[in-house]
């Protein structure tokens, strides 16, 4: 393989396949990956001081992947009303969290009005005491919450907007290829629905992530489709602030007790994704982020030599990763995350939601 001219070129998505495919030469796929990040975003490793607030746990999907769901009368069910989700915004900023992360299950009764209704009370609460980034609600959420209040995609993003929303997490994405969703996710947004929501948010005003989800039944072919999708869509609407692979925490998720589910994604199929992403996105993409919560410490500070740059937030409360069988722990606190940095040889630096550095 030629990869010093991947290094210079916009590969095709057949070659993305063929790096995807190829068993020989999985060092020198990382140290293109490590070389062309060097030269995009240079040596620092950002972070974020952030919250995870999930808003009810009680979802009607049916997501192959997801052991943190409850159905209603659960002991463990729970729903918190826009004042209460606003009170753990302000805890968190109180304690020097720049952004919070906001999600919930798909229910009836949230609709975009009710989205909305938590925005302005986030943003109301947190307001004396300095601004705080609200990311929410993925695609997903979004249409849903859409239909229930009888609005278009396009109506709702407009509400959000209006109300305080400043970005989007790019989940429910999993892998964008219908047939693939059809097994892990059938009660989901199609790929044209997610593209479409993701797309539309941009236009908006509302900046997204992306993320993809690997390592339960997709092939090789899948990965390098999503990638293009995504590398599409940044094109034309250059609205992705960063990408984040999601391994596939397998010991708790329905999927894994199927005999067409995969065990998880091994190591070296967790590294070639960060670095595959960054040879296929080069600056395009700028920030390729890692998940601690999914990897661990030890593999996420690997794969900031391949290709990622950012290692994502304190988070301080993260259930979705633990329900799964994550065994990482839910919070970093931002001294641990500088240490996780610097035993690599690299440099931390803070960062906001939009990665604007904070000094």
């Amino acid at each position: 393989m030629d990869f010093i001219s991947f290094k210079e070129k916009e590969i095709s998505k057949k070659e993305c396949l063929e790096l995807f495919e190829n068993t020989e030469n999985f060092f020198d796929v990382i140290k293109l990956a490590d070389s062309l990040r060097k030269d995009i975003v240079g040596d620092a490793v950002t972070y974020v001081v952030n919250a995870n607030i999930n808003f009810t746990n009680i979802c009607t999907g049916t997501c192959g992947f997801c052991a943190y769901k409850a159905e209603h009368g659960d002991p463990h069910a729970f729903f918190l009303n826009p004042d209460e989700v606003a009170k753990k915004a302000l805890e968190a900023r109180k304690i020097g969290a720049t952004e919070v992360c906001i999600q919930g299950g798909l229910l009836k009764e949230i609709d975009t009005y009710f989205q909305a209704e938590i925005l302005k009370k986030v943003k109301e609460i947190t307001a004396p005491y300095g601004k705080i980034d609200v990311h929410a609600f993925s695609p997903m959420e979004v249409k849903s919450a859409a239909e229930n209040a009888g609005l278009n995609v396009k109506e709702a993003l407009k509400i959000l907007k209006e109300s305080g929303l400043n970005s989007m997490p790019g989940t429910a994405a999993e892998i964008l290829n219908d047939e693939i969703r059809s097994e892990i996710c059938p009660t989901k947004l199609k790929t044209s629905e997610w593209i479409d929501v993701v797309s539309n948010a941009h236009k908006t005003g509302i900046k997204t992530t992306c993320t993809m989800m690997y390592g339960h039944v997709e092939e090789n072919d899948h990965l390098a489709e999503h990638l293009s999708i995504l590398r599409n869509i940044q094109k034309e609407t250059g609205g992705f602030t960063e990408f984040v692979p999601l391994t596939f925490l397998h010991e708790n998720a329905p999927l894994y007790h199927t005999e067409r589910v995969k065990s998880g994604a091994s190591g070296m199929l967790d590294l070639k994704v960060y670095a595959i992403s960054r040879i296929f996105f080069k600056d395009s993409i700028k920030n390729i982020q890692t998940s601690w919560v999914k990897l661990g410490t030890k593999l996420s500070q690997v794969s900031l030599n391949c290709g990622a740059n950012d290692i994502g937030g304190t988070l301080m409360e993260e259930n979705i990763s633990k329900s799964a069988g994550g065994s990482y722990g839910t919070y970093m606190s931002e001294e641990q995350l500088k240490d996780m940095v610097l035993a690599v040889g690299r440099i931390p630096k803070q960062r906001n939601t939009a990665y604007e550095i904070i000094e």
